[in-house]
């Protein structure tokens, strides 16, 4: 049995090297077409889904804000290396981000809503065309295939000679492991490109404290233990967070943050507009300790209308007599302020209603009227407040 290891050590490094050559040229390059039946068939597949997405209801439609996303990419990259990419924003509430094989980079509105500022939105996508410029998606194919291919083949053998052995663990850990590198890979390019485009490197590192730090607001409003240190194992796709905060760090000192820019108040215009949406989304997750530190994050610089009413909505929704008599306080709050929303009316409206405040839910909802006088629950208002239509 020896023998068979052996001979498979050697023909797993041959065909390790060969799964990881690449194509002449770069897929970023004007007029770029697939090389080899491996790389068009990912792209057609890309090409299908890329199809399927335009056509998706998930699919943010705001041409405003592809086009900022574009200029951010076109910043990080250069003019001509962005060429090859198409941003589209997907209406996920979570983390997320992906470019495919053919140049189509999708982003989460849940990133948005967890980026605070233009160099972190900068590294993300940074990030995911350093994986599309070095043929990652490619190569991982190639590296899957080849270790479904070696462990069918050496459980067929090994049980044919009877010395059943369990090569799986070891080949998928070994795919596992390449994964990871990929992605260590590709947050070094792209902290590189920060650099060489002016943005603030240290932003790279802070995306994954904020995740650590959610990770430990979900946990305790649960009561249970923060998972966000918790090893994945020799099957984890990507690095601890925990690890990429510290080597991005470390790799931001290298780099230097010279006359770095990190762009928070064109990030806030720019995607201000749906800040209703994403925390909507949000606090339909029911992840309560989440969605109150990602309130509190974007508040630092106090809080606003739209965030109290925001607010309100949070404790609104998880609906404990004590929740609903705090909803109507930041609902309160929220009307106070000169950019508050006119749905803080409906919301106190109902909160007050819930707590048996009748006359103040009835001057709440008249208020939310006249604001808003199509409103299309018009009939369930009036008669929340008593009134008929």
């Amino acid at each position: 049995m020896r023998w068979l290891i052996a001979a498979a050590a050697i023909a797993w490094a041959g065909q390790s090297l060969a799964s990881q050559a690449k194509p002449v040229g770069s897929p970023a390059d004007f007029g770029y077409q697939p090389i080899g039946a491996d790389e068009k068939g990912i792209w057609a597949q890309a090409d299908d889904i890329e199809r399927e997405l335009k056509n998706s209801k998930l699919l943010v439609r705001d041409e405003k804000l592809t086009s900022y996303l574009t200029t951010v990419l076109c910043r990080e990259v250069g003019a001509d290396r962005c060429k090859a990419a198409r941003i589209y924003l997907v209406r996920e509430p979570i983390f997320n981000a992906g470019m495919y094989a053919n140049g189509m980079l999708t982003i989460f509105t849940g990133a948005l809503l967890r980026i605070r500022n233009e160099a972190q939105l900068a590294a993300i996508l940074g990030h995911e065309f350093g994986h599309f410029e070095a043929r990652h998606g490619l190569a991982g194919m190639r590296s899957q295939r080849s270790t479904a291919s070696w462990v069918s083949w050496l459980t067929v053998v090994s049980i044919g000679a009877g010395q059943y052995q369990d090569f799986g663990t070891v080949f998928w850990a070994n795919h596992y492991r390449f994964s990871r590198d990929q992605e260590r890979d590709a947050d070094f390019r792209g902290i590189q490109d920060m650099g060489r485009s002016g943005y603030r490197t240290a932003c790279a590192s802070q995306i994954w404290a904020g995740l650590r730090n959610e990770a430990d607001a979900t946990a305790i409003a649960r009561g249970a233990r923060s998972l966000k240190d918790s090893p994945k194992g020799l099957f984890a796709s990507h690095p601890m967070d925990a690890e990429r905060m510290l080597y991005l760090a470390d790799e931001a000192t290298k780099v230097g943050i010279g006359n770095a820019f990190d762009g928070e108040t064109e990030y806030n215009s720019a995607i201000s507009h749906l800040w209703p949406m994403l925390i909507d989304d949000q606090i339909k997750l029911s992840d309560f300790g989440g969605s109150e530190f990602l309130l509190a994050s974007l508040a630092t610089n106090g809080w606003t209308g739209p965030l109290l009413f925001a607010r309100g909505e949070l404790y609104r929704s998880r609906g404990s007599p004590i929740d609903i008599q705090q909803s109507a306080v930041y609902y309160r709050e929220a009307t106070a302020m000169p950019d508050a929303p006119a749905l803080a009316w409906r919301g106190l409206g109902l909160s007050l209603a819930r707590t048996g405040d009748r006359p103040g839910a009835k001057l709440a909802i008249n208020e939310y009227l006249k604001r808003n006088p199509q409103a299309g629950d018009k009939p369930m208002l009036l008669m929340i407040a008593g009134e008929t239509q």
